[in-house]
């Protein structure tokens, strides 16, 4: 940092092992960043109200009043709320030309006009405010950076200041992203706040799917027979009818991952250019692709589960007895069938492996996983191996429902099966994708990718043609 600020300039920073930082607050947030500060290499002073009395600190730490510890430090990092913000007010002579890292975060959006590090500079003009480590928990900064979060958000107004917080935060192992000037700030102190926001789309999406499901395969399934027949089969709903919703939800949320690829790819096939841009509910559509793929594979893990518990179910194991009674009875014996025996192999097979390839989409979405494949690789299994996933589970429904659909016995209230609903959007995904595959169109949308733009004199060609 410039000599402007009271630091050393850039290149001649102290090393780790030489310089000392100032811890504000004793809490959690403060003890941990202090032990990760200390095991990284740097030395920790704590400014405390009331220093004979704070608690156990990290091991190597000092301890002082807020006016000593800012002595003695050249960067601060403030790990208070921002209601007692106050005592800082009287140490205004002893932060002037100092960093000041604000960590804070409110309990709610709003709460306050303006944010708590823009609050800080007002309060403190002569010192350089730094937003930084807020997005971070306890956890993350006392077990060091993994995988999940690597990253820290910084914002401020001076550049030298930035720059030592990123130089101290690259030591602790974090990737620093600079968000500019302070009046980011607001946003950062949002970002903690937010409830999976990249899952609301595709949880809203789930849970509609399974509640509109529930409710017409039990009115196919529970309520039909009660009304026709008379008869009573409501304890289906816990496992029956648990394990069609799962996997119909399953396999319509994997077909809708790759569907707005293949709007995508019409659409620039339509347009000519790849310059242009697509609707926001398109962009927002695949932005949330990840987060629907694994919305599908845990439903898919649950129709796995509810599949291996049917041999022990008392009312199969109930129905087995009552065949083999009446074949006893009627001297009877079925004749094995070696048709419904392939067909149920491959139905099988073909679920086996389609929730094989679905595992590996997973693992290789995983951040440890992903960050370890080159960008071809991670395609080649996301695109084509995540087609052939969504093949391979559309053909295990298809050969689950083999001839029943023409059945007259299948159309309860003439209404379609469930499993005959669930196959519309996979079959409409995987039929556009064979047409993409057409050498015409694929090479056209192979040269749109690679920045060809279809000017009018080709149109007219084409109209001529």
């Amino acid at each position: 940092m410039s000599e402007s600020l009271g630091l050393c300039p850039p290149g001649k920073m102290e090393s780790s092992e030489q310089q000392q930082l100032c811890v504000f607050g004793t809490g959690d947030l403060g003890r941990s960043l202090g032990q990760r500060l200390l095991q990284t290499g740097f030395k920790v002073v704590y400014g405390s109200r009331r220093p004979d009395s704070c608690g156990p600190l990290p091991y190597g730490a000092q301890v002082r009043s807020h006016m000593e510890a800012a002595q003695a430090a050249r960067l601060v990092f403030i790990c208070v709320h921002r209601e007692n913000y106050s005592f800082l007010e009287s140490l205004a002579s002893q932060l002037t030309g100092k960093v000041l890292v604000d960590v804070s975060n409110n309990r709610k959006k709003g709460l306050y006009p303006e944010a708590n590090a823009e609050f800080l500079q007002r309060m403190l003009p002569g010192s350089y405010v730094i937003k930084c480590f807020n997005t971070l928990s306890s956890w993350s900064l006392q077990n060091g950076p993994s995988d999940a979060c690597r990253q820290v958000h910084l914002c401020g107004n001076n550049a030298d200041a930035k720059q030592a917080v990123a130089e101290v935060a690259t030591k602790l192992g974090f990737i620093v992203l600079d968000r500019g000037s302070l009046s980011a700030a607001g946003e950062l102190e949002d970002f903690p706040l937010q409830l999976f926001p990249e899952w609301r789309l595709p949880l809203r999406v789930a849970l509609s799917l399974i509640t509109f499901f529930f409710f017409y395969l039990l009115s196919r399934d529970v309520i039909f027979a009660y009304v026709t027949q008379g008869t009573d089969i409501s304890f289906r709903i816990m496992v029956s009818l648990a394990n069609k919703v799962f996997p119909i939800v399953a396999l319509i949320m994997l077909a809708l991952c790759y569907l707005p690829g293949v709007m995508a790819a019409f659409l620039q096939l339509h347009r000519g250019t790849k310059y242009s841009r697509f609707p926001d509910w398109l962009d927002r559509w695949m932005l949330c692709r990840k987060q629907l793929g694994l919305v599908a594979l845990a439903l898919a893990f649950l129709h796995v589960l509810y599949t291996l518990i049917i041999p022990i179910r008392y009312y199969v194991r109930y129905r087995i007895g009552q065949s083999i009674i009446k074949q006893i009875q009627e001297n009877q014996t079925a004749k094995f069938d070696t048709t419904l025996a392939w067909r149920s192999d491959s139905y099988y097979s073909m679920g086996i492996l389609g929730f094989a390839f679905f595992v590996l989409l997973g693992i290789s979405s995983l951040p440890s996983v992903s960050n370890a494949l080159s960008w071809r690789e991670f395609h080649f299994i996301q695109s084509k191996l995540g087609y052939l996933t969504l093949f391979l589970c559309t053909l295990h429904t298809y050969l689950y429902g083999w001839d029943r659909f023409l059945k007259p016995t299948t159309y309860k209230w003439n209404t379609p099966p469930g499993y005959l609903l669930c196959l519309v959007v996979p079959t409409v995904v995987l039929l556009l994708r064979l047409l993409i595959l057409l050498p015409c169109l694929d090479r056209t949308l192979t040269r749109i990718r690679q920045g060809w733009e279809r000017s009018q004199s080709d149109e007219q060609k084409t109209l001529l043609a």
